[in-house]
């Protein structure tokens, strides 16, 4: 059978269909969110970075993959120096293979909740023993993660500023002021939204223009329907490495079309477009539900989130203040 939607459920609920007492997990890149929910499963579980062998891994990401291995339950998150691009997630029970599932979707939110982005198709018994043998193959060259060295990829040409932070402006630029009912005032107009402080961080056409690999393209079709014929947004999930460890689930939503593309145009945070909201007014000190100001940024030293990208659908967003 093929998967295409539901998969992180799919995933966190296969084991309940048969006999298992451990779950690998291959993928070429991964997010910390997916990491993080592996706490529900109360059996061994084994988690591999498949690319750090040609891509490396950034600071942050690394530093919140220690932290996971530290503090999730029955968990070993290992670095493979095969560069692997692989995405295998299998199931055992007593050493042996049980149930295995293999496609293109990596164990992050972006791999595992965009509905129809990417598929997972069970194997048949015929492969338990060389999916094995692939697995252990891929073990025997990795190590743990927190024996991982911060580093680039290698040297690829690439446009200087596509790989460079993109400063994304929490003020509106036609009144540089932060707007009333969109950005971190987006909950202000009670008339879309049902909780005052829900927020945004809109995506101007200039940012997709210079950092093309930060905001993908979507779809070019704005709806999608699915098997039930049920239509759905497409909106890509990301998951966000704040500057102070914070992680969040995001979304990049809304629709706006540049250069006869169709691009998101904006970023909030999932499920709740409060949690984003809530947390740059705790960073600022704004009580929850208060509309923004730029003299709140001001007062707080800053006026931007400097975005970049750690891997595939995984971003840091730094707003710290630099010291005086």
């Amino acid at each position: 059978m093929i998967y295409n939607t539901d998969l992180e459920e799919l995933i966190f609920h296969r084991h309940e269909h048969f006999p298992s007492d451990e779950l690998i997990i291959l993928s070429g890149y991964v997010g910390p969110n997916p990491i993080d929910r592996l706490r529900e499963l109360d059996f061994p579980k084994r988690v591999i970075y498949g690319m750090y062998g040609s891509d490396g891994i950034k600071e942050v990401l690394h530093t919140s993959l220690i932290r996971l291995n530290d503090q999730v339950p029955d968990i070993s998150i290992f670095y493979s120096n095969l560069p692997v691009h692989s995405k295998c997630y299998i199931w055992k029970n007593h050493g042996e293979i049980i149930n295995a599932l293999i496609g293109s979707a990596n164990f992050s939110d972006n791999g595992l909740r965009t509905p129809y982005r990417e598929i997972l198709a069970e194997t048949n018994r015929d492969s338990f023993r060389p999916l094995d043998q692939y697995i252990t193959q891929v073990l025997n060259n990795c190590i743990d993660c927190r024996e991982g060295v911060v580093r680039r990829g290698p040297a690829i040409p690439i446009i200087p500023e596509d790989i460079a932070v993109c400063n994304m402006t929490l003020l509106d630029p036609r009144t540089n002021e932060v707007q009333n009912a969109n950005g971190l005032n987006w909950g202000q107009n009670p008339l879309n939204h049902t909780n005052r402080s829900d927020a945004n961080i809109p995506i101007r056409a200039d940012y997709i223009r210079r950092y093309p690999t930060l905001f993908p393209p979507k779809h070019r079709g704005i709806l999608l329907a699915d098997a039930a014929g049920r239509i759905q947004r497409h909106n890509d999930s990301i998951e966000i490495i704040w500057d102070d460890g914070v992680t969040m689930r995001g979304l990049l939503e809304g629709n706006v079309i540049i250069d006869n593309i169709l691009y998101p145009k904006q970023i909030a945070s999932f499920p709740e477009k409060r949690i984003l909201g809530e947390y740059i007014r705790e960073r600022i000190g704004v009580p929850n539900g208060a509309r923004v100001t730029r003299r709140h940024l001001e007062q707080y030293g800053k006026t931007f989130i400097e975005v970049s990208l750690l891997g595939e659908g995984v971003y840091f967003f730094d707003f710290s203040v630099q010291a005086p």
